[in-house]
């Protein structure tokens, strides 16, 4: 796992990070983690993304309320969810968004059009250069953001290329002609990343974590696919699983960091790579315990490697 700086950020001096208090400290970071606020300033952390980013949130949420039980809920600037640790001073939240960009179903206009005119009955439109409203607020609120995307991106059973595909438009138009999901990614990002620069509190930082991997065997999630490892991969089994090359069931995590890698360069984005670091973890998803029809091999068991994510993540933060 490695944490890259795209480009240094001073933190405002009326913020501080405390990772382990004389009262809780012990090893790891997560079993100590709290945050403080100096003066009058409430120090905000939001989560925005799909529901893997909503696993990292669970797991520092749980970490914190070890640190303190006065707890009390709250969904600020639009969040899904939110608790507020009064101890601290601390607010964190969770601000779920599929695609950042805003999108939702499109049919076509009896009066024709420029995607009628091509065929096109019926998908989901996406507007790339729209922030999803669940997290429009949330750049103006919160001292840090922690942002993902990707799992939706490539999900033929969400939308369906050839009944409801995704439909992508800029600045009220669509972009034509129809571009594939890869490259409406591309557009997605370019736009949110300027969004977020441009409305972002003054100091704030602000975090992309790279795509986590999946560990599909024997076929996908809606094709019988499990996982049912009880150790670590092994180094010749991750570069099988997730190769390029091989473009296997679970090559999606390798290929949206590409994308995630380009759109950020030169960006004020800090990068939370924590995507290599989890692909040996294939014996650490939910399986058939996860309550779904299917195996759940996409997101993870808690206590696991969301929590190791969320203490590299904090040590970063107290260094910066």
């Amino acid at each position: 796992m490695e944490l890259h700086r795209q480009q240094q950020i001073q933190r405002p001096t009326n913020l501080q990070v405390a990772l382990e208090p004389p009262s809780l400290r012990a090893p790891p970071v997560r079993s100590a983690l709290v945050s403080s606020t100096i003066q009058e300033r409430q120090h905000c952390a939001g989560f925005v993304g799909d529901s893997l980013n909503r696993n990292m949130f669970v797991s520092l949420v749980c970490a914190l309320k070890k640190a303190s039980a006065d707890v009390k809920k709250w969904r600020p600037a639009g969040a899904d969810r939110g608790f507020t640790f009064l101890q601290y001073n601390l607010t964190v939240a969770y601000h779920r968004t599929n695609l950042l960009a805003r999108y939702g179903r499109w049919l076509a206009n009896n009066n024709g059009g420029a995607l009628e005119s091509l065929g096109y009955k019926q998908g989901f439109r996406v507007d790339v250069d729209f922030p999803d409203g669940t997290w429009a607020k949330a750049p103006r609120f919160h001292d840090i953001l922690i942002f993902n995307t990707g799992h939706w991106w490539w999900a033929p059973s969400k939308f369906d290329p050839v009944k409801s595909p995704m439909l992508f438009f800029e600045k009220g138009l669509p972009v034509i002609p129809p571009i594939q999901p890869n490259y409406g990614l591309d557009m997605v990002l370019k736009h949110m990343i300027t969004f977020v620069e441009r409305e972002m509190r003054p100091g704030a930082v602000i975090i992309f974590r790279t795509q986590s991997p999946r560990h599909f065997e024997g076929g996908d999630w809606d094709q019988g696919g499990s996982c049912q490892r009880l150790e670590p991969l092994s180094p010749e089994l991750v570069n099988q699983f997730f190769s390029l090359n091989k473009n296997g069931i679970n090559v999606e995590a390798r290929l949206v960091n590409q994308h995630l890698y380009a759109a950020l360069k030169g960006s004020s984005f800090h990068i939370l790579d924590i995507t290599h670091i989890s692909e040996f973890r294939a014996d650490a998803h939910p399986s058939t315990a996860g309550g779904k029809k299917h195996d759940d091999c996409m997101h993870w068991c808690l206590p696991g490697i969301t929590d190791t994510w969320n203490d590299i993540l904090m040590a970063h933060l107290h260094s910066i």
